[in-house]
């Protein structure tokens, strides 16, 4: 029976990256549609704190406002900064809610 088990001491090759900071500027491309089949999707350029970063999402509209605080995961390609898929959120801080 082979199971791909790894352990408890494993560590990914490829640790994800945190990134955080305030949303400077979103540029939007699309709609791209790579195969039969496959929903339509949409580049978001983002620009959070002078670092540039790209997001692919079904939207259109990204729906968090410029000048928000954001956070989210990334990994760094040789070309690019790319966030995960659902990871892209706003900073919700306490002090701000009273």
């Amino acid at each position: 029976m082979a199971r791909n088990f790894k352990g408890p001491g494993h560590k990914s090759p490829n640790p994800k990256l945190v990134g955080r900071g305030i949303m400077e500027a979103i540029d939007t491309e699309g709609p791209f549609n790579d195969w039969v089949g496959m929903p339509q999707y949409y580049i978001h350029h983002l620009t959070v704190d002078s670092q540039s970063y790209r997001y692919l999402s079904p939207d259109k509209i990204l729906g968090i406002e410029l000048g928000k605080k954001v956070t989210f995961r990334y990994k760094e390609t040789a070309k690019d900064k790319f966030i995960d898929k659902n990871s892209l959120g706003v900073v919700i801080d306490p002090s701000e809610l009273l």
